[in-house]
């Protein structure tokens, strides 16, 4: 089984913050695959189903951000689960918007979700980072966070929860790598059909340099002077005079 949670704050008032993407992400993944419908428990919302014929169960802390890990670690001990059944999505600052990475492991990075979750089960699952971008200084982090994505985010936001719903069953498989460069090919179809560039192949290249070298010019024989015509009539004794 495996587990995929959304981190966020539950309650309207914060359902459209940037600190929410995680249960954005979730929801999205909720409604493309045709899960069964969200019920209370393990202190949050769970919702079952399937991707690529695995089981799955979507989780969305009823908690506050600070204390996700209450909610992960009584869903992982109900289940007999590991870390690595556990992939947490959740907004990241260091990303530009738009932008997905994935890793396993690692420290928390001053996000109250994870540093929860590490508290309660470990640092070994699978993150999903879903960036958001910075808002330039510390200081104005705690608001930027905790404020609704702007209107113009949709022509970002709207397809990157599209592609990652779309492309989730990769997860279930364990196809990391594959899900984020699907994700990426979906959101930028034209890096798919750029042709590759070749090498170009430089003229007098030493054979040695490898197969794709083009090979070494070899230089051809050097034309003999052409020996100069003997001189004939009245003067031809006085130049063989002067040649001497």
């Amino acid at each position: 089984m495996l587990v995929l949670v959304g981190l966020g704050n539950p309650g309207g008032r914060y359902a459209a913050n940037r600190h929410n993407i995680g249960f954005m992400a979730v929801d999205a993944i909720h409604r493309r695959h045709g899960f069964q419908p969200w019920r209370s428990r393990f202190l949050g919302e769970t919702a079952d189903g399937t991707l690529a014929g695995e089981k799955v169960l979507l989780l969305k802390p009823s908690t506050y951000m600070n204390e996700s890990g209450q909610s992960v670690g009584e869903v992982m001990r109900f289940f007999k689960l590991t870390p690595a059944d556990i992939v947490v999505f959740h907004d990241e600052l260091d990303l530009p918007p738009g932008k997905l990475r994935l890793k396993v492991g690692g420290g928390h990075g001053g996000h109250n979700g994870l540093r929860s979750i590490s508290a309660h089960i470990g640092d070994a699952y699978r993150r999903v980072r879903l960036g958001i971008g910075h808002p330039g200084r510390k200081e104005l982090v705690h608001n930027y966070v905790l404020h609704d994505f702007a209107r113009a985010d949709d022509d970002w936001l709207v397809p990157l929860l599209d592609a990652i719903a779309a492309e989730s069953p990769l997860i279930a498989e364990g196809k990391d790598q594959t899900f984020a460069n699907k994700v990426h090919l979906f959101l930028n179809p034209e890096a798919e059909k750029r042709p590759a560039k070749k090498p170009k192949k430089k003229e007098g290249t030493d054979p040695a340099a490898g197969p794709d070298a083009a090979p070494a010019v070899e230089p051809g024989p050097v034309p003999e002077p052409e020996p100069e015509p003997k001189a004939t009539g009245p003067f031809a004794a006085l130049k063989r005079l002067i040649d001497k």
